[in-house]
């Protein structure tokens, strides 16, 4: 197995996590909803990734609902002192896999205990706030009653640090007037970069951003270049597009999801893949 131990790390709150991690969605069943296909394998791919040196995990109550946090305590839990463990709020999902808003604050709070009762813990680490926005994209609007609601939770000891999701800059701004944020999850990838300049803002800050769709999402990557460049590097495309968040920005952090081992150990062996400046050029150029 490939290991993480000599990457590099950014500030995550008050921890050092090593910049690729893993996002534990697909470990629930197909559109993010019932139970993994293979029990055993998800778990695998679990103690696979702390084995490795993976110090930060993604997940949510609502993917499954429920099913992703059970694997990561039955797999995990007693956890590794160096463990970040980061969940998301402001969804629920419907008996028929919908994905409904809940951003009230009784929905916020509800949320929260269940993450920590079925992960077996007295506090989050890291919560972010999730926007619901237009689909997969932000839209302007008000942020300061879901965050105060946070805020009071994190008063109460239950939350360490929050974060945000979905948002466009001008909520990031409002969101730093109402408490600290540890971190942004937005998507971006080396095709879909309307955040740039957000990126390098946070970056001055000293704030982390976490790209989800990296690799396109429901549609996934594809360009003759940055297949060029995959090529001449003995690598893959979604090798390769990973290594660009990486290099684009110190302040990024991945957190690739698979279900499987065998894509886990290619996804963490892109902390090991150099893209030189005539790569990063052709990929800057997409």
């Amino acid at each position: 197995m490939t290991t993480l131990f000599d990457t590099e790390t950014y500030l995550l709150g008050d921890r050092q996590v090593r910049r690729i991690g893993y996002g534990a969605m697909q470990l629930a069943g197909p559109g993010v909803f019932g139970p993994p296909r293979d029990h055993a394998a998800a778990l695998a791919v679990l103690r696979g990734a702390i084995a490795a040196g993976v110090n930060h995990i993604d997940t949510s109550d609502f993917y499954g609902p429920h099913v992703t946090n059970k694997l990561i305590h039955e797999a995990l839990a007693p956890y590794p002192a160096d463990l970040v463990l980061v969940t998301k709020l402001g969804a629920r999902r419907g008996d028929d896999a919908t994905w409904i808003p809940a951003q009230s604050a009784d929905d916020l709070r509800k949320g929260l205990e269940d993450n920590l009762r079925l992960l077996g813990l007295d506090a989050m680490e890291v919560v972010n706030m999730r926007f619901m926005g237009d689909g997969h994209g932000p839209t302007e609007g008000p942020i300061a009653p879901q965050l105060e609601a946070l805020v009071a939770m994190q008063r109460e000891g239950l939350i360490k640090h929050i974060g945000i999701s979905t948002v466009t800059p001008a909520q990031v701004t409002a969101a730093l007037d109402i408490c600290p944020i540890v971190c942004v999850q937005n998507q971006y990838n080396l095709v879909t970069r309307g955040d740039d300049a957000m990126i390098d803002d946070l970056a001055a800050r000293g704030i982390a951003y976490v790209p989800y769709f990296p690799l396109g999402g429901f549609t996934p990557l594809q360009s003759d270049q940055l297949q060029a460049v995959a090529t001449r590097l003995s690598a893959s495309p979604m090798q390769v597009a990973q290594a660009w968040l990486l290099r684009r920005s110190p302040n990024i952090l991945l957190i690739p999801g698979t279900s499987s081992v065998a894509h886990l150990e290619q996804n963490l062996a892109v902390a090991s893949l150099v893209l030189d400046d005539e790569a990063m050029t052709t990929l800057n150029a997409i």
